[in-house]
């Protein structure tokens, strides 16, 4: 006899009795590896609440601005909490950061000169910073302003290179920045770990002190007690629409790091002479901090379901990176599909798992900033919040689908399985 539940999922959602009973298989092989990341969940529950009470945050820090907002004690109060919570000397916390992308290239713009280098140790960045560094030719790239690129690739088995690394390092006379791209992006590599990253800076310290350290930190805060900048990163970045703002923040972006550092990259959001002292916060302190303060629980809720995507994926034939077992880094998960017919079908379903928009139905397009024609299924309250349940992939081989967020997990584990029941259904016609 069929529970309430096994009932309803049937009726409304087209969810058979055998994809239900796979579901619970998933879930009890899953318990225990949930309950490590229950411990982190709370860990970092208690590091926000704690780093809101020594900042003594006040109703008073909620109040509005106006015009060029001097003076505005909640957005130094928002900067002082993250960059109490990131163990950094000093936080740029902005609603007219557009993205993480925008994120990332105040900080290239801000700290790279004509002349200097930037070394990329993690492969290439995210395709959406090919034309900022000047891989893919603009006007306004830095490559255009006389800033030269390199990168060394990660190993084989998703580890750094430490030869080669080394090797490139001694060998550039113009060194500025060496870049980490903490998430995988749009590739197949292991999301690198806190862990990976502190052990990394640790190698390069030991002969290399002066180059700025940067980190690209989207979509991994919050997976770990630890951040990158509080294992020797001297500067990272990322976007208030996914992990950091719990779903609740409209907008925005954020820079942690070095005092000094943070100073130049707020001159290039502002200007010379400005930097931090201006600048409208549109009176959202309040869910910028309330989001932060739901974060933890948020990501927890994310990372289950990518955990619980990832097995179910692989129970059902498929191959999917990270596996369901690995460390995660970040709230991603890829999963590697036949055709792009699939790709189209599991997009639909996360899609139709959505509280808002569920009845759209997402085609690929060229999408500004990419290659490839790509796909995205995403029925948010915030428009573009990675945080909250979606699923994008570029039309290309080898097809693969990357499934993220989810703002409560029964909620992430919903579009796994309307993505894995429209799969099936396809593979019927």
């Amino acid at each position: 006899m069929k529970t309430n539940l096994e009932q309803f999922l049937a009726e409304e959602f087209g969810i058979s009795e055998d994809l239900v009973t796979q579901m619970k298989k998933v879930e009890e092989q899953l318990e225990k590896e949930f309950l490590h990341y229950d411990e982190i969940r709370d860990y970092n529950q208690y590091k926000v609440l704690r780093a809101m009470q020594k900042c003594r945050l006040s109703d008073v820090h909620f109040n509005w601005t106006t015009g060029y907002g001097y003076d505005d004690i909640g957005r130094e109060k928002v900067e002082e909490i993250f960059a109490t919570v990131f163990g950094a000397q000093d936080a740029l916390v902005r609603p007219n950061i557009v993205n993480g992308t925008h994120a990332l290239t105040l900080c290239l713009q801000a700290l790279l000169y004509p002349g200097d280098e930037m070394l990329s140790i993690s492969s290439k960045p995210y395709d959406t910073l090919d034309k900022v560094i000047g891989i893919s030719e603009d006007v306004q790239s830095l490559k255009s302003y006389g800033v030269k690129y390199k990168q060394v690739d990660l190993l084989d088995n998703g580890d750094f290179d430490k030869e080669g690394i080394k090797r490139e390092i001694l060998a550039s006379s113009s060194l500025k920045m060496i870049y980490i791209q903490r998430s995988k992006g749009y590739s197949s590599r292991k999301s690198l770990t806190v862990k990976d990253i502190g052990g990394i800076i640790s190698f390069i310290r030991g002969f290399e002190k002066d180059a700025v350290i940067m980190v690209d930190n989207c979509y991994g805060e919050l997976l770990d007690t630890k951040e990158p900048t509080e294992v020797g990163a001297d500067i990272m970045a990322g976007s208030l629409i996914k992990n950091p703002g719990g779903g609740l923040a409209l907008t925005g972006g954020y820079v942690c790091g070095r005092k000094d550092l943070i100073e130049l990259v707020a001159k290039r959001l502002t200007s010379p002479g400005i930097g931090k002292e201006c600048g409208l916060t549109f009176g959202m302190s309040r869910t910028i901090l309330q989001g932060l303060f739901f974060a933890p629980s948020v990501v927890n809720g994310a990372v289950k379901g990518a955990m619980f995507c990832s097995k179910l994926f692989e129970e059902s034939g498929y191959r999917t990176f990270p596996l369901w077992s690995e460390e995660r880094s970040d709230i991603i998960q890829a999963v590697r599909l036949s055709s792009p017919e699939e790709i189209i079908a599991f997009c639909k379903g996360v899609q139709e798992a959505a509280p808002v928009d569920s009845f759209v139905s997402p085609e690929p397009w060229a999408m500004p900033g990419y290659q490839d024609p790509v796909i995205m299924a995403a029925g948010s309250f915030i428009q573009g919040s990675s945080i909250e349940l979606s699923a994008d992939a570029p039309i290309r081989e080898p097809y693969t689908v990357y499934f993220q967020g989810g703002l409560t997990y029964a909620y992430s584990k919903m579009g796994s399985l309307l993505a894995l029941r429209n799969i099936l259904r396809l593979k019927r016609s």
